[in-house]
């Protein structure tokens, strides 16, 4: 297939050099022992899987490499995510391992979160024999075909001498350009056969050649945009940080003194702290943040996409502005907002480049007066902050909950959340001042991501605390893989914000289904008729019960910890965080009814944005185009 470019690799792990020279020393090994010797020379450190048949060949010389850990998960999709985790947390490739047929096509979830957050992660998956393939054998299922649309690019394998070429592909299309996923699936026999190993072997990739260095003109009409604006805002999106490109940012942005928004895939890379940072863009981000981007007259988009989250009914999206548009996938400049300004290269080097050309245009005299705007931005920002109420009836607010486990937190904690409503009070209410410190499902949105993210982590980052914020929901879902971390030494932190009901969905049910909870509430058996009613009971919530978490966690070889009272609160957290000699779990029992505001609903305007519920913003409208 043909490989088209995709945003860039923030720390790329060593590869071959193409074309280079192969090293005097010949082994003759079998194509499994290639396998494990390839991923020691591009840097592989630690490989997530579960043996089976048609993989089982590369797990015995595995077990005798010094190079590469491999860590036995309990399901091929927690595999797949804390490849995932590893990768976000240290910039390195991320590596997991599952059998054929079923274990590859456990895969396909995290491989399909991975294509969508642009997470750099090499799968590698046994395949039935190559004479078998195509004859419905035994555990046999068509990966590479299922995996094209979701993969970056990905290798059928089925002779022995191509395993290293391959595999330093591989490794190089996942982290350069656009990082993601990349598939490598290898016929049994190909392992089995007798083969020599040479390294670097040379590689031919005629067809990928991503552009990282960005057009000059392009860079200069840019500049000038930036400094004729009235409006300017800097859209900031995860590409800035696969790029490495955090401290440009903070150049660019106290350069020009524009406004910053991160994106849900940026958190962290500008500090939540900085006066210009506005917060969040889209569907639940801040007003200040929505708002700016809506008034703008001038976007400077680097790195970010244009997802429907952030623009909301695409045609009534940022009305006033012209676009600067940087990415260095060229598929995403002008795919859902017309660039005025196109601007394809890697993040790092196009900002690096427009601090020169705006320090150029001061030096001529052309600098912006964003006076006007800052005082507009500053009364949303001060009239609209994020903020909760407390429950009346003295129970746990989950939003209190996530706060304080982030204020508590030791410096440099790695979060890793769920997908729902504790993932945006996570990315509300948690100061997040570093890159990688933020780690979710973004794209795709996938339930069950928390916990083996969290895991893959902290085996990569093993100094660092990390936490994953989970829903009861999520935590169902991938909460196996508790276990894995306490056989591996892996001692993550588990925070289950338990509401007892599958919180995001129930808030849409609230607010767009006239309170009809179908099939959302997990504490409880089928709903049954209120006597003399003709809706369904209403149980008080007290959390998801069953399971209970803390005895299974405890099962798991878990320290476990319930709290049900906000004055236990801080002490429950700091008992967590003392603990680190093997995984804690806390089950927050939490009020069921907190919803996640601001919002701004599926479909709408973001013109249309609630501050809460039944509170539409005053914006006091009087642009002067």
């Amino acid at each position: 297939m043909p490989m088209t470019e995709q945003a860039t690799g923030a720390h790329p792990q060593p590869r071959p050099r193409s074309g280079g020279q192969h090293s005097a020393t010949v082994e003759h090994v079998t194509g499994a022992q290639s396998l494990i010797r390839s991923l020691e020379e591009v840097g592989a450190d630690t490989v997530f899987g579960i043996p089976g048949g048609a993989i089982l060949p590369a797990y015995d010389p595995l077990m005798d490499s010094t190079r590469v850990r491999h860590v036995l998960v309990r399901h091929e999709q927690g595999a797949g995510h804390a490849a995932t985790g590893y990768a976000q947390a240290t910039g390195r490739v991320g590596v997991c391992m599952a059998t054929s047929g079923p274990g590859a096509t456990n895969l396909v979830t995290p491989i399909a979160d991975a294509h969508m957050d642009s997470v750099p992660l090499v799968a590698i998956t046994g395949q039935v024999a190559s004479k078998a393939i195509g004859t419905d054998a035994f555990q046999e299922a068509d990966i590479v075909g299922i995996t094209m649309p979701i993969t970056k690019h990905n290798f059928l394998v089925t002779k022995a001498e191509d395993i290293p070429r391959v595999i330093a592909q591989a490794f190089h299309i996942a982290s350069t350009g656009r990082p993601g996923p990349v598939l490598v699936d290898i016929a049994k026999d190909a392992l089995q056969a007798k083969t020599t190993f040479s390294w670097p072997p040379t590689m031919d990739l005629p067809g990928y050649r991503p552009v990282t260095k960005p057009h000059a003109k392009q860079i200069r009409e840019a500049a000038k945009l930036i400094t004729a604006a009235k409006r300017p805002i800097l859209y900031v999106g995860g590409g800035v940080l696969k790029a490495g490109a955090t401290a440009e940012l903070k150049v660019l942005a106290e350069l020009t003194g524009a406004p910053v928004t991160t994106t849900l895939m940026a958190l962290g890379a500008f500090p939540d702290s900085h006066p210009q940072h506005l917060g969040m863009p889209g569907m639940h981000g801040s007003v200040a943040a929505v708002t700016g981007l809506q008034k703008a007259d001038l976007i400077v988009a680097l790195g970010a996409r244009f997802d429907d989250r952030v623009t909301g009914k695409l045609d009534s999206f940022a009305p006033y502005a012209k676009i600067v548009h940087a990415d260095i996938d060229p598929a995403e400049i002008g795919k859902n907002r017309a660039a005025d300004v196109p601007i394809v290269g890697d993040a790092r080097e196009v900002i690096a480049d427009l601090v020169q050309a705006v320090q150029k245009e001061h030096s001529e005299g052309q600098q912006g007066d964003y006076t006007a705007w800052w005082k507009d931005l500053s009364r949303w920002r001060d009239t609209y902050p994020l903020g909760y109420d407390q429950p009346a009836d003295g129970s746990l607010s989950p939003q209190q909950v996530i706060e304080r486990i982030g204020q508590l937190a030791p410096e440099g904690t790695i979060f890793a959340a769920g997908v729902g409503q504790h993932q945006m009070w996570a990315a509300h209410f948690v100061q997040y001042e570093k890159p990688a410190t933020w780690l979710n499902s973004g794209g795709a949105g996938t339930m069950g991501y928390a916990v083996p993210a969290a895991m893959g982590a902290k085996a990569g980052v093993p100094g660092q605390t990390v936490w994953a914020i989970d829903g009861d929901g999520c935590f169902q879902m991938t909460n196996q893989e508790l276990t894995t971390c306490a056989l591996n030494n892996i001692p993550i932190k588990v925070a289950i914000i338990n509401n007892g009901v599958l919180g995001m969905v129930r808030q849409w049910q609230t607010l767009f289904y006239n309170q009809r909870y179908s099939n959302t509430v997990l504490h409880s058996g089928p709903q049954a008729a209120a006597p003399d009613s003709g809706s369904a009971a209403k149980q008080p919530s007290a959390g998801t019960r069953v399971p209970d978490f803390v005895k299974l966690s405890e099962a798991m070889g878990c320290y476990a910890i319930r709290c049900e009272s906000p004055d236990d609160l801080d002490k429950v957290i700091e008992e967590a965080n003392s603990i680190n000699d093997r995984p804690v779990v806390v089950d927050f029992i939490v009020h069921e009814d907190a919803m996640v505001w601001p919002m701004v609903a599926a479909g709408t305007s973001n013109d249309e944005i609630l501050a809460a519920r039944d509170v539409r913003p005053d914006f006091g409208d009087n642009e002067d185009d």
